[in-house]
């Protein structure tokens, strides 16, 4: 005699961590479900109001300078250790996870223009208005380095350098070597155990605002000048490689982690441009959104994006290849944003401003702390997932694209809209109505206009 008998597994048919849920297996056939396409619509739409509504980017603020923070580096090799500088001369190293400060550095008499962490994250490289360059020891979080944050520890500098007369604006580390370079008035290349230059470089400018090192191709860093000048170096070469000269000075510049040939310049045009250092005639992108001069720009370890700051008192976030701006961070009591930076991770934004305040945000501003279950997690990529197959639809894309901004800056970007469409109508009306036998003015791309000439 043979008996059927149903057999089923207890785990298949019950969700993880409850013992009751039972688990609904459906039918994906599309000839059962007609209304397949007009359902995940309907779902997009709820997940992007859904994303706008928990959207809290502000995890905290450290405070604790007693002048705007001008400066701002993170550990290379270190989720947790943050270095800032401030125009009073004092330099801070934070514990992040407490928002604390670790160790006060006091030793310089002028503003700290910048600082930076070496690659090994051992030292710490400051350059100050005074002319004076410092390398630090770099405490460790843990071993019984916390210390009072009101007393100040001097006692860490492992050498002083002093060198020309005028201050030095900015300095950064190698990548891979105990070096670092400073901008002042030429740019020099030092050894961290020596006070004497390693290479000087100097191509007729009277201040070097700003240099990097390029994370990828170590040996190759590139500056920004006062004379609205971008230039490439090799430190392996005597002279600089190149040189472009746009219509606005370029305050900062960064390099993409992932692209070796791509770097970002912040502009005081208000605008950000992405360039590929062996096409400099044209710009690869232009980032728009802000209404006054960005201050400083810093790229995500993906290199997919990267954060930016500026005197409009916003902080806002753009992917590597968009003309706009995908989010944006303010409050009402911040000032002017003067440096910002990624976190390690990629999961953090801090942002430093004339308030005397380090700011710290999510760089996902609905993204949920903690430890998430893995239901939370595919809900959560599916949701994604809907809203980028459904980012072109008008009302998705009106809803994640809206951003509010406090009323100065929304009146200040409409003026510039205006002002904008009015330049393109004159240009346009010279074109039509030019002279017969005129030379016709010939058009340029918003890529290539800012652009004044190149030099090798």
């Amino acid at each position: 005699m043979k008996i059927k008998t149903i057999s089923r597994i207890e785990e298949d048919y019950t969700r993880e961590c409850t013992s009751d849920a039972i688990k609904v297996h459906r039918n994906l056939d599309p000839e059962l479900r007609p209304m397949h396409r007009a359902v995940e619509y309907k779902r997009a739409l709820n997940a992007v109001k859904l994303d706008k509504m928990f959207a809290k980017p502000l995890v905290g603020q450290m405070g604790g300078h007693a002048d705007a923070v001008m400066s701002m580096a993170k550990s290379p090799v270190s989720l947790t250790e943050l270095v800032s500088g401030a125009a009073d001369g004092e330099i801070r190293v934070w514990d992040v996870p407490s928002l604390k400060t670790m160790r006060i550095l006091k030793g310089h008499r002028g503003a700290v223009r910048g600082v930076c962490v070496s690659h090994d994250g051992a030292n710490v490289v400051s350059c100050s208005d005074d002319a004076t360059v410092r390398v630090w020891t770099l405490p460790r979080a843990g071993m019984g380095e916390m210390n009072d944050p009101n007393r100040a520890i001097p006692v860490d500098v492992t050498h002083n350098i002093s060198s020309q007369d005028n201050g030095f604006r900015d300095c950064d580390a190698h990548w891979g070597k105990p070096e670092f370079a400073t901008a002042g008035t030429t740019v020099q290349v030092w050894n961290m155990t020596r006070q004497v230059p390693l290479h000087t470089f100097d191509w007729g400018i009277d201040t070097v605002l700003s240099v990097r090192y390029n994370p990828v191709e170590v040996d190759i860093f590139a500056s920004c000048g006062s004379d609205r000048s971008i230039a490439l170096y090799d430190v392996r070469q005597q002279t600089p490689l190149k040189k472009l000269f746009m219509q606005n000075k370029c305050t900062k510049l960064c390099w993409n982690p992932m692209e070796a040939f791509n770097f970002t310049v912040a502009n005081e045009d208000c605008n950000l441009y992405s360039y590929d250092m062996r096409k400099l005639d044209i710009a690869t992108c232009v980032h728009k959104d802000f209404v006054s001069a960005v201050m400083d720009i810093d790229y995500s370890p993906t290199g997919r994006e990267f954060v930016a700051g500026s005197y409009d008192r916003t902080v806002r976030l753009f992917d590597y290849n968009a003309g706009h701006s995908k989010d944006v961070y303010h409050t009402k009591r911040m000032q002017r944003v003067f440096c910002t930076r990624f976190s390690m991770d990629g999961s953090y934004v801090f942002s430093a401003s004339d308030d005397m305040n380090i700011r710290c945000w999510k760089s996902k501003a609905s993204a949920q702390g903690g430890t998430l279950l893995a239901r939370e997690k595919r809900k959560q990529a599916y949701n994604a997932s809907l809203m980028d197959r459904f980012k072109h639809m008008p009302e998705i894309r009106r809803i994640a694209n809206h951003h509010h901004v406090p009323k100065a800056i929304h009146k200040q970007t409409k003026l510039r809209r205006t002002m904008i469409d009015a330049e393109t109508r004159k240009a346009k009306r010279r074109v039509a109505h030019a002279a017969p036998g005129a030379e016709k003015v010939e058009f340029k791309p918003a890529r290539k206009k800012k652009i004044v000439t190149q030099m090798d």
